[in-house]
């Protein structure tokens, strides 16, 4: 009942939320002919893919500010990291996911579709959807650049502040067994941080071009497949 492990049983859980609401309609496309999905179901595979992909993020740099203040303030950290403040945080991540969820939901909505579509990608991802619509989506395109970036940006910021002061404070510890635990303690979260943050502005860097799509399903494919399958490892391994 650490809150280490608090927060990483609910980051288990949100990996396997967001990797099942997307790998059965994917592994059903590879083994059956009509690869056909309704409106209905596109928009709330988006919402609910949405909603854990935002809620991981900021998971990811609660767990950050949790490794800050049990190296930071080990004699503290019972204190501060009561019960009370991770439930806060927990939800507040879950929060704000769902939020930013059902705001982008809403502005995919105000588009209009008619006929039918072939989305150019495997899941229903919110450009794959707004590029079949028959209305102008740059008011909607504009909403995702701005949440994503605001998302992006603001847990990078907590990540990255966390952990220049566990190098710091690491790097005044005396004896060499400290630094080596102080690491260990942080090595499986910060793979995770790696991988999953590496992916999505690896998706932020890929130009705007139709040869890019390609590129766009690979890194898909990696951050709602391969990634839940590998926090889980990377976790294990270290436990």
């Amino acid at each position: 009942h650490s809150p280490m492990y608090f927060f990483l049983s609910h980051l288990s859980f949100v990996d396997f939320c967001y990797s099942t609401v997307v790998t059965p309609k994917l592994l059903e496309n590879l083994v059956v002919e009509d690869r056909t999905i309704s409106f209905t179901g596109c928009i709330m595979q988006f919402f609910l893919a949405c909603t854990f992909v935002v809620t991981e993020t900021f998971m990811l740099a609660v767990m950050a500010y949790d490794r800050f203040v049990a190296v930071c303030n080990p004699l503290l950290y019972t204190a501060i990291m009561s019960q009370k403040l991770c439930s806060l945080l927990v939800g507040a991540s879950y929060s704000w996911g769902t939020a930013c969820s059902v705001t982008l939901t809403y502005f995919l909505l105000q588009l209009s579709f008619g006929g039918n579509n072939i989305i150019n990608n495997f899941v229903c991802e919110y450009t794959a959807i707004a590029s079949v619509s028959c209305s102008d989506p740059y008011i909607s395109q504009m909403i995702l650049v701005v949440s994503a970036t605001f998302n992006e940006i603001s847990s990078l910021v907590i990540i990255l502040t966390s952990y220049i002061f566990i190098f710091i404070t690491v790097m005044r510890m005396p004896s060499t067994g400290g630094c080596h635990k102080a690491f260990s303690t942080c090595a499986s979260h910060l793979t995770a941080i790696t991988i999953f943050h590496g992916t999505i502005l690896f998706l932020y860097c890929v130009p705007n071009s139709k040869s890019s799509w390609l590129m766009v399903k690979v890194v898909s494919v990696f951050y709602t497949v391969v990634i839940p399958m590998l926090n889980p490892i990377i976790y294990s391994l270290r436990n």
